[in-house]
């Protein structure tokens, strides 16, 4: 089946309610007050069901290569230093991601609107929302 594709590089344009997620991961303050003030890119390569998503900022990266349908073990080393049991599954054109792990409720979807990425993490109740232009844009505004 032909999915969506989220091949691109990914500059950020807005995040919601990213502290209150990591105050819910228990990443300690001085973590999360450079984390919330990071504009982090997503590098995103596309093969198929393959994706290497690559988050870059100039604080840390983290890298996420994955299989859709594949469960793997996740090192979260980068964001609060867990390990999880994870599993990413196509739902239509969303990509939604199942982190098990000592943390219930954790994981979160990505989804393409014309030329913009959406991201929603989430641990059990508490969830933020990023949003990501393509760059260059896919789309001409103007043609």
């Amino acid at each position: 089946k032909m999915t969506a594709d989220y091949n691109g590089y990914w500059k950020m344009i807005s995040n919601e309610k990213f502290e209150e997620y990591l105050k819910a991961l228990d990443v300690n303050v001085a973590i999360r007050k450079i984390a919330t003030l990071l504009k982090p890119d997503k590098d995103i390569t596309q093969d198929g069901d393959h994706f290497i998503i690559k988050t870059l900022s100039t604080f840390r990266n983290y890298n996420m290569d994955f299989v859709v349908g594949q469960e793997f073990e996740e090192d979260l080393s980068g964001v609060d230093d867990r390990k999880c049991m994870t599993i990413i599954t196509w739902d239509g054109d969303k990509l939604v991601c199942v982190q098990k792990g000592e943390i219930e409720g954790r994981g979160w979807t990505h989804w393409i609107e014309e030329d913009e990425l959406h991201l929603v993490g989430h641990v059990s109740c508490i969830s933020f929302v990023m949003s990501l232009m393509v760059f260059p844009p896919r789309y001409d505004c103007f043609a």
